[in-house]
């Protein structure tokens, strides 16, 4: 008889999502990286089925010699790519992780979500199935939603995620919940609203609530990486001078012009809803940090990683990238949110990763910190902090937030899911490769720091890449970053030139 979805979760143990260092039991992984989201939302990211290769830092688990790993895509891996990973794993034979791990593609390169055509193709499943070893296998997942859920009761294979029947949590209204619950301060902000009128009421009310407010933010409840979300300036329409009624139509006269990245937003409105958040001012200095961490099965909550976002696009909500560890002034204030709203959401029944972003403020030598919203899911500060785990055999230190190599050395790392260039159009994997072997500037394990790359697959076509330039301070870090872009923008450029002067 097949077992439900919560029959499987109650199979899972409490060390399958440990990295254990080389030390951890017989287990096959199955790894499908599909990035399951809404279409619209899919639309604003360039490249997107490419994403599925930043999940390939956890080929880190090939390290403990009994893990077998199964990685699906879209579309099948190049060789080099996979090996570019491999070969940066201590401790143990590329050839012999090689052995472990097995490929497979739905041969699909259609922005539909993996796990669709997965489920589409009950062959394909079948033959991921034969290498799953029962009592021994388990699924991971970039998010979980319903279709990660009817793949993981098609293989009968149990999945370390969140039950998307919890996702409330990971929504902007749900997170603002959690953060009341949890003691977290957090931004004044309204109810979920379903159309314009109610988002016009909701802001009207936080204004008069403060009539020194100058601008909020409308969130679609559902929106990611800032793409659901647009800020709207109140100083033009001179709330101060009119009625409860003229205001109301004043805001609701700007709110059907809002610049909201999300494509269609006024139908996502009406489907998910959407809430207005005060924007927080003042302060001499403002910055984006987060918290991540991990919740075990059986409950128990490990944070994993602080880190500072980039943050851009139109309205400056869009994550670019990020620098790992936060600041030390809030770091472990972050640490202790974190872990807060990581063991309430551990005893809503939640699992693995979660993160917590944050707004944070200089008042003089004081800073402050206010939550505005929880990922249910892997984000883009997960795969990062996954390479540098990958490569090296070093751990967070809880009491500073610090990562230290074997040696005690702290190591530091900037990262970008998003450089993107002209210049790098054409440019082959092989391309980058060799441009930053002859610059020195791949990441060197003697030296702990240099650079890894990951979004390989978006090269070409978009000239895109994603990188984790790592060094032994954030000056040295950003050094490599800086100096890496340099080489590989020039690199792409002299490349384009020789090409054109060959073909002349």
């Amino acid at each position: 008889m097949a077992l439900s979805f919560a029959d499987l979760q109650a199979t899972l143990q409490p060390e399958w999502g440990q990295d254990l260092g080389g030390q951890g039991p017989d287990l096959d992984l199955l790894m499908v990286p599909s990035l399951t989201m809404d279409r619209s939302q899919m639309q604003l990211v360039t490249g997107a089925h490419h994403y599925e290769e930043r999940q390939l830092f956890s080929l880190v688990r090939l390290r403990d010699p009994g893990v077998r790993m199964i990685y699906v895509t879209s579309k099948l891996l190049p060789d080099l790519v996979v090996d570019a990973v491999l070969e940066l794993l201590p401790g143990v034979p590329t050839s012999h992780a090689r052995r472990r791990l097995h490929l497979f593609d739905a041969d699909d390169a259609s922005d539909r979500p993996l796990t669709a055509k997965l489920l589409e193709r009950p062959a394909l499943l079948g033959r991921i199935a034969e290498l799953l070893r029962p009592g021994r296998s388990y699924l991971a997942c970039f998010v979980v939603t319903e279709l990660e859920k009817e793949l993981s009761e098609r293989l009968q294979v149990p999945l370390l995620g969140t039950d998307p029947a919890l996702g409330w949590w990971g929504s902007k209204a749900g997170s603002r919940s959690l953060f009341a619950r949890c003691g977290v301060p957090h931004p004044p902000g309204s109810a979920l609203a379903n159309d314009l009128d109610g988002l016009a009421e909701a802001a009207a009310d936080l204004w008069e609530a403060d009539p020194a407010l100058e601008q909020v933010v409308v969130k679609l409840n559902e929106g990611f990486s800032g793409e659901g979300n647009a800020p709207l300036d109140l100083r033009p329409l001179e709330m101060s001078r009119a009625s409860g009624a003229e205001r109301r139509r004043r805001l609701r006269q700007a709110l059907e012009t809002l610049p909201m990245p999300a494509q269609g937003w006024p139908a996502l409105l009406t489907q998910q809803g959407a809430l207005v958040e005060a924007w927080l001012q003042g302060g001499q200095e403002l910055r984006s940090p987060s918290v991540q961490g991990t919740i075990h099965p059986g409950g128990q909550v490990e944070v994993l990683s602080t880190h500072e976002q980039i943050l851009g696009g139109p309205s400056g909500q869009t994550y670019l990238g990020c620098r790992f560890p936060a600041e030390s002034e809030y770091r472990m204030e972050l640490m202790r949110h974190g872990q807060a709203v990581g063991e309430a959401l551990a005893a809503e029944g939640a699992l693995e990763r979660y993160a917590v972003d944050f707004i944070a403020r200089r008042f003089g030598d004081r800073w402050d910190l206010q939550a505005i919203e929880v990922n249910l899911r892997q984000g883009g500060t997960t795969h990062p902090f996954m390479a540098l785990r990958a490569i090296t055999t070093g751990r967070l230190d809880p009491g500073s937030g610090l990562f230290l190599s074997p040696t005690g050395e702290p190591l530091h790392y900037m990262a970008t899911d998003n450089l993107c260039d002209p210049r790098l159009q054409g440019l082959l994997p092989v391309d980058l490769i060799d441009i930053v072997a002859e610059a020195g500037l791949h990441y060197d394990p003697a030296r702990l720091q240099g650079s890894v790359f990951h979004l390989l697959g978006c090269l070409s076509e978009y000239g895109k890449l994603g990188m984790t330039c790592i060094g032994r301070s954030a000056a040295q870090a950003a050094a490599v970053y800086k100096a890496t872009e340099q080489r590989l923008l020039a690199g792409g450029e002299a490349r384009r030139g020789q090409g054109a002067a060959w073909i002349g």
